[in-house]
């Protein structure tokens, strides 16, 4: 797939560092209850770890103790959706529409009034208050 931001592998590895790069383009996730926007609901906006896309608003965020940042919407337009069938699974997996990264998964199981959950590694975005 084309994104409007481009880079080669090797420019990933070098932006992202190791971890950043497993998670974010080889569809890594990190182990639940250890990333730092878990437990995290300050005010503001969670981008995209590797272009700084706006994915997340904060009022979004909700505890669905799962492990992961958990979100019941995105923004719109901003996330792209993609059939998941790895693991013995079937998923939808969430990219950032911008630059084609791995963020997680989004369910159909989340508590409020979207019914959805999008469950986010904290390694794929940073957050920027408002």
């Amino acid at each position: 797939m084309n994104y409007p931001i481009e880079k080669t592998e090797l420019e990933w590895k070098e932006l992202l560092g190791e971890e950043r790069y497993r998670i974010l383009r080889q569809k890594g996730t990190e182990y639940p209850h250890t990333g730092i926007y878990n437990l995290h609901y300050e005010k503001g906006t969670y981008c995209c770890g590797g272009c700084g896309e706006p994915l997340f608003e904060s009022n979004s965020k909700f505890d669905a103790h799962c492990g992961w940042p958990s979100f019941d919407e995105s923004i719109s337009g901003k996330v792209q959706y993609i059939s998941d069938v790895t693991h013995g699974m079937k998923r939808t997996e969430i990219l950032c529409a911008n630059c084609g990264s791995h963020l997680g998964h989004v369910f159909d199981d989340g508590p409020t009034k979207t019914g959805q959950r999008y469950c986010v590694n904290s390694l794929s975005v940073d957050f920027k208050l408002y």
